[in-house]
């Protein structure tokens, strides 16, 4: 049991499996976090269609202006 090379793979040959391997685990570890942020957005956008159409309806909730940032300089004389 002391050989470990089962199919007769050169160490280049598992080298390259090895490398091929973890490659296509992080490309599904990629594929999980993007198909999950997919069904967040999915969950936001079922939710908000549940939402009364009157609540699609109002102004938009944002507190900050664009004229507030305006700065009025003193009269100069």
């Amino acid at each position: 049991m002391s050989d470990d090379n089962y199919f007769s793979l050169s160490r280049r040959g598992q080298l390259t499996a090895w490398i091929s391997g973890q490659m296509l685990r992080g490309a599904g570890w990629a594929a999980l976090v993007v198909v999950g942020f997919g069904l967040v957005l999915t969950a936001i956008w079922v939710i908000g269609t549940w939402l009364p159409a009157e609540s699609r309806e109002t102004p938009d909730p944002n507190t900050w202006d664009t004229s507030a940032l305006v700065v009025e300089l003193p009269a100069t004389a």
